[in-house]
């Protein structure tokens, strides 16, 4: 089987790219970019290319089994701020590779969309795939109809799409950029001796999925061609005051913590219920919270 990794230099597509390889598939990764935090795997055949420019990426599907759309222009703190931008980027640019994918015959694809902010305000806890979709925030909304495209697509010209409404992945090579991310982004402003900033006060709750989970689970469901819509958590809830709790803990640090007024997109509380995927495959989540953290902070640490 060969899969291509659309956005498989970046955080989730890295780690996928290693799951893959491990577990023998053949890898080709189409990004803008090689990693930042290392040299991509030689083992993966990588291709340079701009998710627009539609010629490259038509080459880049040639002899692909499954697609791994990976690829996001925009995170939910930013997408409100532009989503023209937000729709142009990954809603039109997904319709194109659509296209791009009927064209080349290809039919399957794994598409990491939003659990934490496609549901909006929750009315149930855990929140299951049944949830009503209620996004506050342009990247909710297009993550939604990305998938809306992707039903259509498998109901018109039989593309088996698994979708994955994904927590909050964190973990090695997560980026520092402050703006997605909260433990990645607090161990990194720890590691420069730089106070943390949380939004509100702290009480807000997410689910936290190591990003080897996720990797784990991804691979699972193109090997086993696993269709449909998943949650795809720890399925345990944790407050950013907790996380800084454990992040304390294993640091060792004296954390300056600044709190600033909250935020109107951030959903009080978003746990899921990933029973739905756990029952139709052999995956759980394996990593604990402190664990997971222990690790990304001895990561952090050697990049400085």
């Amino acid at each position: 089987m060969r899969a291509l990794i659309i956005g498989g230099s970046g955080f989730i597509g890295s780690h996928v790219v290693d799951r893959l390889l491990a577990d023998g598939l053949r890898v080709r990764v189409y990004d803008r970019a090689k990693e930042r935090y290392r040299d991509t795997p030689a083992a993966a055949d990588f291709r340079q290319g701009d998710f627009t420019d539609t010629n490259s990426l038509a080459e880049a599907l040639a002899d692909v089994d499954v697609v791994f759309h990976m690829l996001s222009t925009s995170v939910p703190s930013t997408s409100n701020l532009d989503p023209v931008a937000d729709i142009e980027g990954n809603l039109i640019g997904t319709v194109r590779l659509l296209e791009l994918m009927r064209s080349a015959g290809v039919r399957r694809m794994v598409y990491p969309s939003s659990g934490g902010t496609i549901y909006g305000p929750p009315q149930t806890d855990p929140v299951t795939e049944a949830h009503p979709e209620r996004p506050i925030s342009s990247y909710g909304i297009v993550k939604s109809a990305v998938e809306k495209y992707l039903l259509m697509e498998q109901h018109l010209h039989g593309l088996s799409p698994t979708i994955l409404r994904v927590s909050n992945p964190y973990g090695p090579r997560q980026g520092h950029g402050g703006v997605q991310g909260v433990i990645g982004t607090f161990l990194w402003r720890i590691a420069q001796g730089e106070p943390i900033q949380i939004w509100g006060d702290g009480s807000v709750v997410r689910d936290f999925i190591h990003i080897s989970d996720l990797a784990e689970l991804c691979s699972q469901c193109a090997r086993q061609e696993v269709h449909g819509v998943f949650n795809a958590g720890s399925g345990q809830g944790v407050s950013i005051n907790e996380i800084l709790e454990v992040i304390t803990a294993v640091t060792g640090k004296a954390i300056k913590v600044e709190y600033k007024p909250g935020r109107g997109f951030d959903v009080p509380r978003v746990v899921l219920d990933t029973s739905a995927i756990r029952a139709r495959l052999p995956w759980r989540p394996r990593i604990s919270l402190r664990d997971g953290i222990a690790e990304t902070w001895e990561w952090v640490t050697c990049q400085k």
